[in-house]
């Protein structure tokens, strides 16, 4: 054990006082057992062009160093860092890079690359620079639509003027989480706050590069009834400036803040109902007067599942089919025919969380029995 009351030799940084996840041995084994020259999956998908045609698109996840923000303090849900090696080098992800190309034909039958890094493909920090022009140039000279993730502080004028020149055609996705300050302080610890999104936002703008802002519903701290009210009002405050908003609907990550609180019983993953619900309520901000003035992505990862959004269990699988359904179509009539007994149980605790002053919301057991939760023994 670590004396932290004497005096130590050189300075020890907090996190490794605490055992965060993320250092216990067995980790740091599990980290490094990774395979650096291969990426952490490679798959396909259906999507739309920006044109709002169907289309296939690639996805590449690449086994990087991990964020720069998670080495000095991280968000409170974000369990990436799982599929990082601290070792990886430029030759490693040249590899990578050629594995995925490799698996796919050369990406020949899709229309878009998106490459993700667990971190920012932009950051200097976390990417070689030789790779980041490698990808931004061989995805233009292939004709392919690039999709990027990034924080907001590597948005500047001078790397997106250099990445334009490399790549004209490319969409920046932009994890916000929360138009809200003291949201992505409290509840996420972003580590930036809405005037450095306001200021990237701009720089995009500027150089005529498409927009795409991830959104979560209901981040930690936060009842259900609660995040559907802020969530809705989120995507409103984004909509005039996002090609596309993406909302990621909570799901427990290994290793993070959140999957403490799961475990202790003092968090619950968002009904699936509740993400029907912020649709319906956001529907007129995505198309006014008959125009649609964004795209709303809605994708629930592990939906049915007790680590992801989910309803009862009976009807979770038909519930997130039509979600997903609508993120392609666009079309309300896609809940039309959504029913099952738990959604007066849903309406109930969103009622209870918007009316009640219980700071965290009633979120009781949606798969247990009602009967067996209040039963005395």
């Amino acid at each position: 054990m670590v004396n932290i009351f004497s005096t130590p030799q050189q300075g020890v940084k907090i996190h490794k006082l605490i055992k965060a996840p993320e250092n216990y041995s067995y980790n740091l084994e599990r980290k490094m057992s990774w395979d650096g020259n291969k990426p952490a999956t490679v798959y396909v998908t259906p999507e739309l062009t920006k044109e709002g045609k169907p289309c296939k698109a690639a996805t590449v996840i690449l086994r990087t160093k991990g964020c720069h923000w998670w080495w000095n303090s991280g968000c409170t849900f974000c369990g990436y860092f799982n599929d990082t090696r601290d070792d990886v080098t430029l030759d490693n992800l040249l590899q990578q890079w050629n594995y995925s190309k490799s698996k796919l034909n050369n990406f020949e039958d899709v229309e878009m690359i998106k490459v993700y890094t667990s971190g920012s493909l932009l950051e200097d920090r976390e990417i070689p620079i030789e790779f980041q022009e490698l990808v931004l140039k061989e995805t233009n000279l292939l004709g392919k639509h690039l999709v990027v993730e990034s924080r907001t502080e590597q948005l500047t004028s001078k790397k997106l003027s250099w990445a334009k020149k490399l790549n004209s055609n490319f969409t920046v996705a932009i994890g916000l989480e929360a138009h809200d300050d003291e949201v992505l302080k409290f509840h996420i610890n972003k580590g930036f706050s809405l005037k450095s999104w306001h200021r990237a936002i701009e720089q995009l703008q500027k150089y005529n590069l498409r927009i795409k802002t991830y959104l979560m519903f209901k981040p930690p701290f936060m009842s259900e009834g609660e995040a559907l009210k802020q969530c809705v009002k989120w995507v409103k405050s984004v909509v005039l400036v996002s090609d596309e908003i993406s909302i990621n609907p909570m799901n427990i990550q290994k290793g993070t803040i959140i999957d403490r609180l799961y475990r202790h019983g003092d968090y619950r993953p968002p009904w699936l109902w509740s993400l029907v619900e912020l649709i319906k309520q956001s529907h007129d901000f995505i198309y006014s007067d008959g125009k649609k003035i964004s795209r709303l992505i809605v994708h629930p990862t592990a939906a049915g599942k007790p680590r992801g959004a989910h309803n009862c269990g009976k009807c979770d699988s038909e519930v997130a089919a039509a979600i997903e359904r609508y993120s392609v179509s666009g079309n309300l009539n896609e809940f039309d025919y959504l029913k099952c007994e738990c959604h007066e149980r849903w309406k109930q605790e969103i009622f209870s969380d918007q009316n009640l002053p219980i700071p965290i919301g009633v979120g009781l057991n949606r798969r247990a029995s009602i009967k067996n939760m209040f039963e005395l023994f």
